[in-house]
């Protein structure tokens, strides 16, 4: 669904969540007379299931698309090897290939991205605007940012992931 130039992509759970509801309530609705009453905030109710977080993916991924050219300004090309604690903060640019992929049925997906001096995860919290599996050659924009907050290892604050063309080198 596009909402003005940014695609909004609903994520499965909601889709199920949704259904599942619709079930429960048609179910209700004709075996007891008395949901009949209730469907007047039963089925706004039932609505906001699917406008809340159509809402929230809407904000989320206008956001990164504000931000994502001051990425492109700012951001340095690095190896995966060298990043290290001391770059937490800092925007990041690293090309590799995607060699696992998570979490893209909740629309917050977590990729591996390996390059020739090593790997890191990439974590973005909005679903991307390209649909991006294993494999692929890809171009990620974002910051480095430790895994737990305050604690972990360095990973990757994905703004943007784009595919690349393959290369031979």
């Amino acid at each position: 669904m596009k909402i003005g130039n940014i695609d909004v992509k609903v994520s499965y759970i909601t889709i199920a969540v949704f259904v599942i509801f619709t079930i429960f309530l048609l179910s209700a609705s004709v075996f007891s007379p008395d949901v009949r009453s209730n469907l007047i905030w039963l089925i706004p109710c039932l609505f906001l299931l699917l406008v809340i977080p159509v809402a929230l993916n809407y904000l989320s991924r206008s956001q990164y698309a504000e931000v994502t050219p001051l990425y492109e300004a700012e951001a340095k090309t690095v190896r995966v090897k060298l990043i290290n604690e001391n770059m937490v903060g800092k925007p990041v640019r690293i090309e590799g290939v995607v060699e696992r992929v998570h979490f893209q049925f909740l629309n917050r997906p977590q990729y591996l991205v390996a390059d020739r001096s090593g790997a890191i995860s990439v974590k973005m919290f909005t679903s991307p605007d390209e649909d991006v599996k294993v494999n692929d050659v890809v171009e990620v924009l974002g910051q480095v940012i430790r895994r737990y907050l305050v604690a972990g290892e360095p990973v990757i604050n994905c703004v943007s992931i784009r595919k690349k063309k393959k290369s031979n080198d």
